[in-house]
């Protein structure tokens, strides 16, 4: 019996056809990984805190919008609203951040990793983006006696226990004036947590605030912030 001449053709058997398609999504994976190198070296795409020719606008769309949004305006309270905030307060804020002058938890935590290279021209043009962002009424609707109580407080103080009218170094929009921050249509949970810092602990020093707020009971900072994130627009 003669053997057989027939020959078998291996290149359509499962085992290569298996082979070919592994080695497919080896290059295609390769290529990916070129392509996300090479938006990560981009600097109009880039994540990079230590390379100041970044432009400001692309740190805070790539990295600070994380916690504070694209456009300043995080929905998580744990991250205090930055759209239309002065540019000096963001700039002083920025700088002790970086200098380890302030240590309140959350900025203890976020912000000094964050901000350690930081040149003070980046700093001063994250400022400026900011301050170009607008802020958002936001939807929540709050006890409307509360958000009431905390207007009368806001405006004229508690004179008998005090507590001065935040309108003199916020304005009569709660805009902020220069170092003083911007507080219209902030989160009222992170308003009542910043006062809590400056009433009970040094986290942020170098403000008047720690004796502004002093005489502040519990229910005059909840009614505070509730007005300060009912703010009309």
């Amino acid at each position: 019996m003669k053997p057989s001449t027939h020959k078998i053709n291996r290149t359509n058997t499962p085992s290569r056809s298996l082979e070919n398609k592994m080695k497919g999504i080896q290059i295609a994976v390769i290529m990916a990984l070129g392509v996300l190198a090479a938006g990560c070296s981009n600097v109009e795409r880039s994540r990079d805190l230590n390379n100041a020719s970044v432009s400001p606008a692309v740190t805070a769309v790539q990295v600070c919008s994380n916690c504070h949004g694209v456009d300043g305006n995080p929905k998580s309270p744990n991250f205090p609203r930055l759209a239309g905030q002065q540019e000096d307060y963001v700039v002083t804020q920025l700088k002790n951040f970086r200098n380890h002058n302030r240590s309140d938890p959350e900025g203890f935590e976020y912000m000094w990793g964050l901000s350690r290279n930081l040149t003070d021209e980046q700093i001063a043009g994250l400022a400026k983006y900011y301050a170009k962002q607008i802020p958002r009424h936001h939807e929540e609707v709050l006890d409307p006696q509360l958000v009431a109580n905390g207007k009368e407080i806001y405006e004229k103080g508690v004179p008998e226990q005090n507590v001065i009218a935040c309108i003199s170094c916020h304005g009569d929009k709660a805009q902020g004036i220069g170092a003083f921050p911007r507080l219209g249509h902030q989160h009222a949970d992170y308003i009542e947590k910043q006062l809590d810092v400056f009433q009970n602990t040094q986290g942020r020093p170098g403000t008047a605030m720690e004796f502004v707020v002093h005489p502040l009971t519990g229910p005059n900072k909840q009614a505070v912030a509730a007005y300060l994130q009912s703010f009309p627009e």
